[in-house]
């Protein structure tokens, strides 16, 4: 195995483990940093079942300067994908400097971290929310950024700034913001997934926990939307996909030449798919029926937000190769994986 370590920050989490995976079968040395505010240690678990070893894995904080140090020293880090974040939009809403002090105070400190030990690649966790209400679908890396919508959205706004305007004045950094659309799905082996704390946000966790009886009933915020069947339309790309996303994009920076590089790149299929239309296909691929009402509108919902993926497909070398069903299914198995005695 190669000895080039990339540490994963919030490598616990839905994202960040699948990209452990993906990194791991690349050749690459993955080390975890993760406080577990919002993950559980049977992540590690799964991830050793999967993998055959224990990848190294420190339970502690990124705002922590004096611990990244150390760990950057003690596992040679040569690069790092930055996951951890609290991400609840509706808690950014009620306790905003709680978020802008953990989503950027940790970014400013790992910045600060990986210019002390000369470490220069990093790829930002950023988000299709940055696109707001585009005027126009798919949306490119050039759609322009719309105000955020929630205190959460505008920390990944803010983070892209900070980090265009680090790299612009580094002779070492290089590094890329990855705008995810939707992440659905789980590890094929039913070892990793989505593991919400409480109550899902995201829809798809949501579906799956109605379909096994957790949840009585799935709200359809909205079906009188400007969209075919009235309800709002998303990009839903398998994690796996994105987690391999990740590992092009690191592979793209370690073939560039040092310092003052900074890039966006979208990271989505450019499929438009509605909630009922993902309903049915769950229901499809599940063999379940849904319970399921339709609601008000959410406060924050865009209509329809998908990507144009072409960039990554011609710069980094990166497509979605799996399908809308083969994620509806690996989520299904994975809940079934978690209700198992």
């Amino acid at each position: 195995m190669s000895q080039v370590s990339i540490l994963v920050t919030g490598g616990a989490g839905f994202i960040g483990s699948h990209t452990v995976v993906a990194l791991a079968e690349a050749g690459f040395r993955p080390v975890i940093i993760d406080d577990f505010s919002n993950s559980k240690p049977s992540a590690l678990e799964g991830l050793r079942q999967i993998l055959g070893y224990d990848v190294p894995c420190y339970a502690r904080d990124c705002n922590d300067k004096t611990t990244l140090l150390e760990i950057f020293r003690q596992e040679n880090i040569r690069g790092a994908i930055h996951f951890a974040a609290f991400k609840a939009v509706g808690e950014s809403m009620a306790q905003p400097l709680r978020y802008y002090h953990n989503n950027l105070g940790s970014l400013i400190t790992l910045l600060e971290v990986l210019v002390e030990t000369g470490v220069p690649d990093l790829i930002f966790s950023s988000s299709c929310t940055v696109y707001g209400e585009p005027d126009s679908l798919p949306v490119t890396e050039q759609t322009p950024v719309q105000p955020a919508v929630s205190v959460y959205g505008n920390t990944k706004q803010i983070g892209e700034e900070i980090l265009r305007d680090t790299a612009a004045a580094s002779d070492a950094l290089r590094i890329l913001s990855l705008r995810y659309f939707n992440p659905v799905g789980a590890h094929p082996s039913a070892q990793i997934g989505e593991l919400p704390l409480g109550i899902p946000n995201n829809l798809v966790p949501f579906i799956t926990q109605t379909a096994a009886g957790l949840r009585e009933q799935l709200t359809v915020f909205g079906n009188d939307y400007p969209t075919p069947d009235g309800t709002c339309i998303r990009d839903y790309i398998h994690v796996m996909d994105l987690a391999e996303a990740h590992v092009s994009a690191l592979q793209h920076l370690q073939a560039r030449p040092a310092g003052r590089h900074y890039d966006v790149f979208n990271v989505g299929t450019g499929q438009g798919v509605s909630v009922l239309e993902l309903i049915r296909d769950f229901e499809s691929a599940s063999g379940q029926r849904l319970n399921y009402k339709i609601g008000p509108r959410r406060s924050g919902d865009a209509t329809a937000v998908y990507a144009d993926a072409t960039k990554a497909r011609e710069q980094l070398g990166w497509t979605a190769r799996r399908t809308l069903r083969e994620g509806l299914e690996d989520a299904w198995r994975w809940e079934m994986h978690l209700r198992q005695p």
